[in-house]
């Protein structure tokens, strides 16, 4: 999110606490539509502001929340990669992001026993949504990510 923030001259510090807290009630509430249906209420009454609400609604279809702003768009775009980024570095030799580049997720993503509950359709639709070809979406993302490898222990062994 912070790439893309800073990509679009956005908020990092709003931009940043919507990327925190989207799936902030995913232990409490792990099942669709329960998440984040049932976790908005708890932010509303922490006075979280409703754009930030309102993406955390719009980053799963299921809500019925439609993604109108670029944060909410960029949200839905970064979430599924993320996930599946992680993954891929966590099979590579030294399990780290710096051994991920593009063709090694495209090729990933073929395979559907790999990272199964990962929804490689979110992942094109969320670049399609930002206007972005889904290589440079990738690209963007796994350059984000090495950017902050220690911080998310992917940098390697």
């Amino acid at each position: 999110m912070l790439a893309y923030a800073d990509r679009y001259g956005e908020d990092r510090n709003k931009w940043s606490v919507t990327a925190l807290l989207h799936d902030f009630d995913w232990e409490i509430h792990p099942t669709a539509p329960d998440h984040p249906l049932k976790g908005e209420p708890i932010l509303a009454e922490r006075d979280v502001s409703e754009e930030i609400r309102r993406a955390v609604l719009s980053h799963a279809s299921y809500t019925g929340v439609t993604r109108e702003t670029l944060m909410e768009k960029c949200l839905f775009a970064c979430d599924e990669i993320a996930g599946f980024l992680t993954a891929v570095s966590l099979v590579k030799p030294k399990r780290s992001i710096f051994e991920v580049d593009v063709a090694s997720v495209k090729k990933k993503m073929k395979d559907k026993a790999f990272a199964r509950s990962v929804n490689r359709e979110d992942i094109v639709q969320g670049a399609q949504q930002l206007g972005v070809p889904l290589d440079e979406h990738i690209e963007t993302c796994i350059r984000a990510m090495q950017g902050i490898a220690r911080e998310l222990g992917l940098e390697g062994n």
